[in-house]
């Protein structure tokens, strides 16, 4: 009898199954309205092509394991950087766009050099931890730093401390995620103060080296790099990231042993600003050639390992869009313009250099900058800043992405991304693509940015829900 059931009920879901994938290759996708008006009925059988095209045919997974394994990683101002603005226009160009370039910009230049050294010291023990140099730091002296610790949770302790407890000695910033959001984005933005700004702020207090929490919700031993600054007005002091792990460890050596020291060595430099280049690809529009949709991710990544995620996934995205628009003939009403940008990890100048030539351009309108940017994970929807008259548009549109998985639209006063975030003056729409990021900062910044983390099903479905977006913006315009 059970064996019976069981038939039963894998027969029934199969023949379910069956139907519905009958009913989508007939155009007749569900959405949670019934009621779209005749054009969004339209709208919703070509958006149904643009996801067969890009989940049969799609070349962004194909694009990335190019990007990773044949340029790697592409930190601003090294060789690897120019391989992989040669990469951009390279692709750009079999596409047979209208117009591929590329825009100068100077962007920082900065060596980790050899591998860092970290250990703890607890009673004459010395317990290795793994650590990282953070971008844009000095490097310690030839023969390390070694010194007193002192714990904190963030910049604002210091004030309490004063200099008398904090000169000489290495600040610990030791604040973590707050697992209690949600939003793995806001825990980052929460926490990320004392990585940029923790080295000039313990500094002030004569601090001689600072060591910061990785920025992560996960425990693990990959230590995450990632920007940091100095103010010259300041003295300059190394800084490094340490393992959530090893913080962990630190933290309770240091609660058991107040005078635990710390030592660390690391050889970065920082170098002379050098010449690198934004890559650009456009299809014109055959109508309103001077209204733009401005697609874009950052070139740029890290140096510990390929930048798969950040923000590799990005680029295959955005250069998606144009090539499946090639692929299905669709020929834009508006320009359609690809940005892959250089050096957003290092300030964003980029993002700047762009702003700056565009905003010169006085008979071109943006309608939309959209940038990819958290990550090539299951698509959600997208964080869009506009008027509140355009946020009316884009919920009309919502129904439409029911069906994949994509209908979450969320509006802030600011957003879009660094590289698009200058653009509000001048853009209609600042627009992020969201994704279920919740493993996004486990992998953020490390060595463990790796191809191998990417899936190739959710990278196409994160594909999909970008250029569906963009032939909506192209159709009705804002």
């Amino acid at each position: 009898m059970g064996i019976m059931v069981l038939f039963f009920l894998i027969s029934h879901k199969t023949v379910l199954a069956q139907k519905l994938n009958m009913n989508l290759h007939k155009g007749k996708v569900w959405t949670e309205n019934s009621s779209l008006s005749p054009e969004l009925k339209v709208d919703s059988l070509f958006i149904r092509k643009i996801y067969d095209e890009e989940l049969v045919n799609g070349k962004c997974y194909t694009n990335l394991h190019s990007l990773c394994f044949d340029i790697g990683e592409r930190l601003s101002g090294t060789e690897s950087a120019n391989k992989a603005v040669n990469w951009g226009v390279e692709r750009m160009k079999a596409l047979g766009l209208d117009s591929v370039y590329t825009q100068e910009v100077m962007v920082p230049h900065w060596e980790r050099g050899a591998k860092e050294r970290g250990y703890i010291i607890v009673h004459n023990q010395k317990i290795n931890v793994p650590i990282c140099a953070l971008g844009g730091s000095i490097s310690t002296p030839n023969e390390g730093l070694q010194g007193k610790l002192v714990m904190v949770n963030g910049i604002k302790d210091l004030e309490g401390l004063g200099k008398e407890k904090i000169q000489g000695k290495i600040v610990f910033y030791n604040r973590p995620f707050d697992q209690k959001l949600v939003n793995t984005g806001d825990a980052y933005g929460a926490a990320v103060d004392q990585r940029v700004l923790g080295s000039i702020e313990a500094a002030k207090f004569g601090a001689i080296g600072v060591i910061i929490r990785s920025m992560s919700s996960t425990l693990d031993s990959f230590p995450h790099t990632g920007i940091m600054v100095y103010d010259e007005k300041v003295p300059k002091i190394p800084a490094a990231a340490i393992s959530t792990l090893a913080a962990n460890a630190l933290t309770e050596n240091i609660k058991a042993n107040p005078e635990t020291e710390f030592y660390f060595k690391q050889s970065c430099r920082i170098l002379d600003p050098v010449k690198s280049f934004n890559v650009v690809g456009e299809i014109k529009g055959s109508q309103y050639p001077n209204e733009v949709i401005l697609i874009g991710g950052h070139l740029d990544s890290w140096d510990l390992a390929q930048g798969a995620q950040d923000d590799g996934a990005g680029v295959v995205q955005s250069l998606e869009v144009l090539n499946v628009f090639k692929a299905m003939g669709y020929k834009p009403q508006r320009t359609i313009r690809v940005v892959f940008f250089m050096s957003e990890e290092n300030g964003s100048s980029g993002g700047n250099k762009y702003r700056e030539i565009v905003e010169k351009r006085v008979n071109e309108r943006h309608i939309a900058a959209i940038e990819s940017d958290d990550g090539g994970f299951t698509p959600r929807g997208f964080g869009i800043t506009s008027s509140e008259k355009f946020r009316n548009r884009f919920e009309t549109w919502k129904p439409l992405f029911v069906p994949y998985g994509a209908s979450s639209f969320t509006y802030s006063e600011r957003g879009g991304g660094a590289d698009i975030e200058g653009l509000a003056k001048i853009s209609s729409a600042l627009i992020s693509y969201d994704c279920d990021n919740q493993r996004y900062f486990d992998i953020h910044h490390t060595a463990n940015d790796l191809f191998s983390q990417v899936n190739q099903r959710e990278l196409k479905l994160g594909s999909g829900a970008i250029i569906s977006l963009v032939y909506l913006l192209d159709k009705y315009g804002l």
